[in-house]
Order: C-alpha cells, then structure tokens, then sequence
C-alpha cells in the first residue's frame, strides 16, 4: 500500500469540497449538525485554504486513490502553538490499515514546529485515534488539556517537533 499526502490545487477545490461533505456527514453523529435547504452541510472556511497565508489543504492517497483530506493551519488555541490540524478525514474504507497515522506523522514532518490537535468533546474516536497517533509519533513527548469556553470544548494535545528537519 502506497500512502500519499498531496497538496490540494485551486483546481481541485470542488474535489475537496465533496470529500468535505463526507467528513462533515461522517462528524454530524458527534455534532449534531444538520444539512441546509440545499441539501449539504457546508464549509464556511473551505475558500480561506487559497486566500490566506498559514493554511494548507492536502489530500490522502492510498495507491493514487483518493482516501481523504488534512486541513492544516495557523490556528492554535493555545499560547505559543504555531500549527493545528484543522480538519482530518480518512473515508471508511481505509480506517483502521494505518492511513491516518501515517498521513497525519506525513503532515507532522512536513511542518516542524509547535502543534496543536483538537478533539470536538462528543468524539471519543477521535480522542483515542489523536491520543494514540501523538503518543507513538512522540514517544510520549506531548502534552493535553481540556478547554471548556466559547473557544473550544474538548480535549487539545500539544507537542514540539521544531527539531525535526521538513523534507
């Protein structure tokens, strides 16, 4: 199996789109969140990836087929945090083969810095996935708290790998 991270082009954007309204259906167990009139959830920040400098979109390919999407930015809730996972999303097929660590320790070396990853509070799959990823991508070299405010509400880790070269 040959995993891939690739980063998503303007021209792709509709692509990820799509793969969003998966996610966002996937995530809507946990939030509670309903589709519109128009019968799709949404993203309002999905435009930001290309207009704004800190955010980068990527897709996950598992032998040259899509298999998800990393969402990463500048937006840390922490103090002195420079980099956060803002939406991660592996479809159904390829959960539990090791996609999601190996494309999320992909993103983490391709970004050597202070990271931030958050847990909406309803998702206990994803605390244990982020849990068990940092933990062996750090040798247990991290840090969690749980923020309860209008900011966020769930567990958040957090971890330098500012010594690791990028690629």
């Amino acid at each position: 199996m040959n995993i891939e991270i690739q980063p998503v082009s303007y021209d792709d954007k509709i692509v990820l789109q799509r793969l969003m309204e998966l996610y966002l259906y996937d995530f809507s167990e946990y939030d509670g969140a309903e589709i519109n009139a128009h019968g799709v959830f949404g993203y309002p920040y999905l435009d930001n990836y290309w207009t704004e400098a800190g955010r980068y979109p990527f897709f996950i390919r598992v032998d040259g087929k899509l298999a998800g999407f990393v969402l990463v930015s500048r937006h840390a809730f922490l103090p002195g945090n420079e980099q956060s996972i803002s939406e991660f999303f592996v479809m159904r097929k390829y959960r539990r083969m090791g996609v999601g660590g190996w494309a999320a320790c992909a993103i983490f070396d391709r970004f050597p810095g202070k990271w931030e990853v958050q847990e909406e509070h309803g998702n206990p799959p994803s605390h244990h996935f982020w849990r068990r990823v940092i933990d062996r991508y750090t040798h247990g070299e991290y840090h969690e708290t749980f923020l309860d405010d209008a900011r966020w509400k769930g567990p958040v880790q957090w971890f330098d790998n500012s010594q690791k070269a990028a690629p």
